[in-house]
This record gives structure tokens, C-alpha cells and sequence, in this order.
């Protein structure tokens, strides 16, 4: 690609280039959601994000270093985070007995409920997505799957917990076709996870 994707005049005759600048303008409702969201309960907005993901993952995903990497973030900015959530009580750390460097962060029943509120700031994005018709929602997922999938391959995202990059997954006719070896049953488009709690990366 030697034309920007945000020129105009090259943009306007690329249905490619369309779709870039649209779901930049995605990407810039998020920031917009979450920014507003996270000044109502006076955080910042990676503190809103860690909340959310501490609410919704397992014992082993809630340690510094993993939340670094699902962030893309230095262990020090995380570190930093964590200090200010625990300040204001909304987490607590549960050391490791075999070593107490590394810990555990739990939510506490303040954290929950604030976690809780603050992972509905996606609401003006789902709403348009409810309307569109089943077949468009499933070529929407699938798109961003592929997309997903390949920044992932690209490093330019990390961490991915989907079923295009996990072990149990496998696909046939040119990926049309999708087959989970944990569940032992195929997939329709729909069954497709983005983050799925049994994920395994392949070897």
C-alpha cells in the first residue's frame, strides 16, 4: 500500500480505505465511551478497562505481567494501577505462597459493583449492531475475526484468547467451515468465541 488510507482522493475510490477510516472512527467512539465513563467515577480509563477485566477473567489472567501483555502495557504502568485501585479500594492482593513478589488481584465488593457499571459504556456502539440482520452480524464477526487475527500474527496486538488461534480450533473449505476438538462439534459463524475462557494458543 503506497496511498494513505486517509488521503480522499485515493480514499473515495477504495472501498479498502473505507473501511479503515470507518472503523478508525469505531476505535475513536470507544476512547470517547470509556473517557466519559471513567470521568463519572473519577478514574482514568485503563484503570476502567483493568476493572472490567479483572470482573470477567479467571484467577490466572489477574497478575501483573498478563495484564501488562493483554494491555500492551509496561509492568510499571500496570503496577502503577493496580496501586491506585487498591488505594481507592476497588481491588486487593492475594500474594502467592511460594513467592511474594508475585500476587493475585481480586476485586472487592466496591470493585464488583463499580465494574459492573463501568463495562456497560459499549452501549451506543451495540445498539446499531442489534439491528442489522443475522447474516450481516455473522460477516461482521467473521470479518473482525480475520482482522483481529491477523494483527495478532502481525504482533501488532499480543494476547488473543479467540477461536482462529486456539489449539482446539480447526477449519475447513477455506475457512468457512469451523471445528472445536474441546467441544468435539462443529461451529456456525454465531458459536465463534473472541474470548474464550478454555482458549489455548497452538504450539
Amino acid at each position: 500500500m503506497n496511498q494513505s488510507d486517509f488521503d480522499l482522493t485515493h480514499q473515495n475510490q477504495s472501498v479498502e480505505s473505507k473501511i479503515v477510516a470507518a472503523l478508525e472512527r469505531v476505535s475513536q467512539a470507544f476512547r470517547v465511551l470509556l473517557w466519559q465513563e471513567s470521568k463519572t467515577f473519577s478514574l482514568s480509563p485503563i484503570q476502567v478497562q483493568v476493572l472490567i477485566f479483572l470482573l470477567y477473567h479467571s484467577d490466572e489472567k489477574r497478575k501483573v505481567s498478563y495484564l501488562a501483555d493483554e494491555f500492551n502495557m509496561t509492568k510499571a504502568t500496570i503496577s502503577d494501577t493496580v496501586k491506585t485501585l487498591e488505594e481507592k479500594g476497588l481491588i486487593s492482593k492475594e500474594f502467592e505462597p511460594h513467592d511474594t513478589r508475585s500476587y493475585v488481584i481480586h476485586l472487592t465488593k466496591k470493585g464488583k459493583d463499580l465494574a459492573g457499571k463501568t463495562s456497560l459504556f459499549t452501549r451506543e456502539i451495540r445498539t446499531p449492531i442489534d439491528k442489522l440482520p443475522p447474516d450481516d452480524k455473522e460477516n461482521l464477526l467473521l470479518s473482525l475475526l480475520n482482522i483481529i487475527r491477523h494483527l495478532n500474527q502481525s504482533e501488532v496486538i499480543t494476547i488473543q484468547r479467540m477461536c482462529m488461534s486456539c489449539s482446539y480450533y480447526q477449519s475447513s473449505d477455506k475457512g468457512q467451515k469451523h471445528f472445536c476438538t474441546l467441544l468435539n462439534q462443529h461451529l456456525h459463524t454465531a458459536d465463534l468465541r473472541v474470548d474464550c475462557p478454555e482458549y489455548q494458543l497452538k504450539a
